[in-house]
């Protein structure tokens, strides 16, 4: 009977363990998306901010531009610290897959960085973990054209085939200098999954 006993907790013991393993998991996966899709919406925000503390031609603009650029590189700076070492990609991960390519070329065009999809072959050849890593390349990769390399023009070519998802990235040379301010925010990680 004591074996018994024994076994039962220990199974019990392990049901809580994996249970408390998940929720860790799961905290960590929505920690990480969290930093992608924020970072990503804040420094579009940043970078329309700075645009209009140039191009306003009042100085009361001019100065709300750059309370709200400043404010906005203070918080890509503050999410950074607070959840950038948090980044995984779990199984169960909803980020979206290739089929939300041309909403992140929309995007960038509409804030300034003109952008180009060119896709090659079917894209119900990428699996959706593939697929899921995909988009957070090209996400990434606009926004460090956006961060590095103001006013270029951005291709992102897509090649699907049975064995691959090939990316290829390019951008033009910048049409002006980066922000200082905007360059040394996010997390300087490579997304999960890339090579």
């Amino acid at each position: 009977m004591p074996a018994l006993t024994e076994r039962a907790e220990r199974a019990e013991r392990e049901r809580h363990l994996l249970a408390e393993q998940a929720r860790t998991e799961e905290r960590a996966r929505l920690a990480g998306e969290m930093h992608d899709v924020v970072t990503h919406r804040v420094s579009l925000m940043v970078l329309q901010a700075g645009a209009l503390r140039i191009t306003a031609t009042d100085e009361v603009t001019r100065q709300a531009a750059e309370e709200l650029r400043a404010a906005g590189c203070q918080a890509l700076d503050e999410l950074r610290d607070l959840v950038g070492i948090l980044r995984t990609t779990p199984e169960g991960d909803e980020t979206p897959s290739v089929e939300g390519f041309a909403a992140l070329i929309a995007e960038s065009t509409a804030v300034g960085t003109p952008a180009e999809l060119i896709e090659d072959g079917d894209r119900t050849l990428a699996s959706p973990v593939v697929g899921r890593t995909a988009y957070r390349i090209v996400r990434e990769a606009l926004t460090n054209v956006r961060k590095h390399a103001p006013g270029a023009r951005v291709t992102v070519r897509v090649a699907y085939d049975e064995a691959q998802v090939r990316l290829t990235i390019r951008n033009t040379p910048p049409v002006t200098r980066p922000s200082s301010a905007l360059v040394g925010t996010g997390s300087g990680r490579r997304p999960r999954g890339s090579r």
